[in-house]
């Protein structure tokens, strides 16, 4: 039953509001952003060829400085291989969440890591039941939150046109998120794919959190709305907020200027997805230039091993 879900999205664009809501739940437990799952599986780390556990996938997890979120003693990875008959990973995965379901007293765990949005594909052959959450925001609002993002350099501010053009770059890396995101959709069908809207979250939580569960297939729970309620996040940053619209306010906060240019780079998806654009049509300099810095971002993607919007090539030609 266990990985029950992964909450998957752009990164900045509300997955930690939403992991927590779900963590809140009496039946489910959420660990936040273990980042591993798919990356070692595919590069086989600490594992045979055919996906068998071996003793060096222990050693590295005990030593990833995301073990304690886990919340598990270093000898209950050593129990979960048992006797010395192989355990495939998809297995170990599956026994290493329920051991941190038992801690939490929850029955259904499942991760949240914004970024596992580029790797449903793996995580459905891995995991078949598990079902997937994509929480989809305004990029523009995404955006701002990039720029403003002190970690920024280890998302969009690895690719080398950020120094060049910050929010261009950050269109693009939004609209490559998204779009793997929902090409995914159709492989994993709407019994394992539920897309949500930030905006419509923070805008009727009840009604939202309500069809999240009846995708999750558990009874909603107003333990979900109270959340922020008794956690504090640390002693500078104070209590947890409830669910608060406006943090990011694209149409107050950001510069004609950089409205116009978020829109060339990723005008196409704001508009599928049905958000109005607040920019005149890209000029052909605004769209060639586009044009060219997602022509860079998909070579640095490549060269990195990750993967690119099958979109992007209609959007070329």
């Amino acid at each position: 039953m266990n990985p029950y879900v992964f909450i998957v999205g752009c990164p900045r664009s509300g997955t930690t509001l939403l992991s927590r809501i779900g963590d809140a739940h009496p039946e489910l437990a959420i660990i936040r952003e273990l980042h591993w799952l798919p990356r070692w599986w595919e590069r086989r780390v600490g594992l045979t060829n055919e996906g068998f556990v071996t003793r060096e996938l222990i050693a590295k997890i005990r030593s990833h400085e995301r073990f304690p979120r886990l919340e598990l003693e270093p000898s209950a990875l050593d129990r979960l291989l048992g006797d010395d008959r192989p355990k495939h990973y998809t297995r170990f995965v599956a026994d290493l969440f329920s051991l941190h379901g038992d801690v939490k007293g929850k029955r259904l765990v499942g991760e949240k890591t914004p970024h596992y949005v580029r790797a449903l594909p793996t995580l459905h052959a891995l995991w078949p039941h598990a079902k997937f959450v994509h929480l989809i925001r305004d990029g523009r609002d995404v955006a701002l939150s990039l720029l403003d993002w002190s970690r920024s350099d280890r998302a969009a501010g690895r690719f080398p046109s950020w120094d060049e053009d910050a929010v261009t770059t950050a269109a693009l890396f939004w609209d490559c998120h998204v779009r793997l995101g929902r090409e995914a959709a159709g492989l994993l069908g709407s019994e394992r794919y539920h897309e949500l809207r930030y905006e419509s979250l923070v805008v009727d939580p009840k009604r939202e959190c309500q069809r999240l569960c009846d995708f999750l297939g558990v009874r909603f729970d107003q333990a979900m709305l109270s959340f922020h309620k008794g956690h504090v996040r640390s002693k500078k940053s104070g209590p947890r907020r409830p669910v608060t619209p406006g943090l990011r306010r694209w149409r107050e906060q950001m510069e004609s200027e950089d409205v116009a240019r978020f829109e060339a780079a990723a005008g196409h998806l704001l508009t599928d997805l049905g958000y109005p654009t607040g920019a005149p049509p890209a000029s052909a300099e605004a769209l060639d230039r586009a044009g060219r810095f997602r022509t860079a971002f998909a070579e640095y993607a490549h060269s990195r091993r990750l993967p690119v919007p099958q979109a992007w090539n209609q959007i070329a030609a």
